[in-house]
């Protein structure tokens, strides 16, 4: 089937919600992801934790897509895989660095200024127009955000590299605004497979030239069972978030991000035992509600 049918079929209104719900999984993925990759982090470092879980994912996923394509990509698709890839190397590195220096929660929340950055670099990079319901939408995700940390930023006590995490976790968001909007450019060139396929393998090649110094193997079972289900994680984050990003505009998406601290506080209920504020309520109200008016936004989009 040409792209051209397959694109036309896939964005009619009968099918226009389900971007939102496949990015939804994907953020949730990658929440529960966040969770494990913070733990084997701890214990073996962020570079050689970040390097064995694309190492292991991308054993995963390559051959899926060898079977399913039997091709190498073109030269277009390929431009936006190396570029994709050489931005993920550093924005994970950087991301899961600065877990071990912070507080969950306030690297979580500082990383949610990633979305309003795409909103704009979206605009910048794919020419898209900025619509007023998708700033409206980001703006009310990100307030959601706050209502749901403002109780908690400042109890928990910063560590004497707290500040080597700041700029370190400021610097992965500015790299994850980048990669959700080349995410956009390598969904419109790529299958799923094939983007996750060259995300993990490009990813890792770029950390593979620090392993000499920086590598550290896992001395327990259980860092390496940390390491592989944080990369089953990944590669099912990807695949749904590619699949997604394929169907719909960045900006229109991008909303959907927030819902990622909801989600830790869910995996924080269930495995932490950690208790739901009435703050955390109200901002997930505000989330929800920020992502609803970005998915009315898409679907009228597609109705006209």
């Amino acid at each position: 089937m040409q792209l051209g049918a397959y694109s036309a079929r896939v964005s009619s209104p009968r099918h226009s919600i389900l971007p939102f719900l496949a990015c939804l999984a994907g953020i949730a993925l990658f929440s529960a992801m966040d969770a494990v990759m913070k733990s084997a982090s701890l214990a073996i470092g962020a570079y050689s934790a970040y390097f064995l879980r694309c190492a292991i994912g991308f054993s995963m996923i390559a051959p899926v897509w060898w079977w399913q394509a039997r091709r190498w990509p073109r030269r277009d698709a390929l431009k936006v895989h190396l570029k994709r890839g050489v931005v993920v190397a550093f924005m994970g590195w950087t991301f899961f660095f600065a877990l071990t220096r912070l507080p969950l929660a306030e690297a979580i929340a500082l990383s949610f200024i990633a979305p309003l950055l795409a909103l704009y670099l979206a605009t910048v990079l794919l020419g898209e127009r900025i619509k007023r319901k998708a700033i409206i939408a980001a703006l009310l995700g990100l307030a959601g955000v706050i209502v749901i940390i403002g109780g908690r930023i400042g109890r928990e006590r910063m560590s004497d590299e707290a500040m080597t995490g700041l700029v370190a976790l400021l610097l992965s968001a500015v790299l994850y605004a980048w990669s959700l909007v080349l995410q956009r450019q390598q969904a419109l060139l790529a299958s799923p497979s094939e983007a996750s396929t060259f995300q993990n393998g490009i990813a890792g090649l770029v950390l593979l030239g620090g392993s000499p110094v920086l590598l550290q193997w896992p001395g327990s079972q259980r860092v390496w069972l940390e390491i592989s289900a944080s990369a089953v994680l990944a590669v099912g984050a990807a695949l749904f978030l590619t699949w997604a990003y394929r169907r719909a505009e960045a900006q229109a998406l991008v909303p959907i991000e927030y819902t990622g601290f909801l989600w830790a506080a869910l995996f924080g209920w269930l495995f932490f035992a950690e208790r739901v504020t009435a703050s955390t309520v109200a901002g997930a109200l505000l989330i929800v509600i920020g992502c609803w008016i970005a998915t009315r936004a898409r679907l009228e989009q597609s109705a006209v």
